[in-house]
């Protein structure tokens, strides 16, 4: 059986539990517009009081990123 990064991400995303506190956004976009749209999340919603992060990314075949970004759900 061949498996592939995405058999893994699944997995791994199947594991997470679903009530941790957390808001996760992901998000595909060029490398530079990924750049300005993880750093206005972070100005948005600074890390001392949400605990905001990337919580993981990775490149696509076709030069794209894909990335997900996590933040408290209670400082709503």
């Amino acid at each position: 059986m061949v498996f592939r990064p995405r058999d893994l991400a699944s997995r791994m995303a199947a594991r997470r539990k679903p009530g941790d506190g957390y808001l996760r956004e992901t998000f595909t976009l060029p490398r530079e517009e990924a750049r300005a749209r993880a750093r206005d999340f972070l100005n948005r919603y600074p890390k001392a009081a949400y605990m905001s992060s990337v919580e993981s990314w990775r490149e696509l075949p076709g030069g794209d990123i894909e990335f997900t970004m996590r933040r408290l759900a209670s400082a709503d």
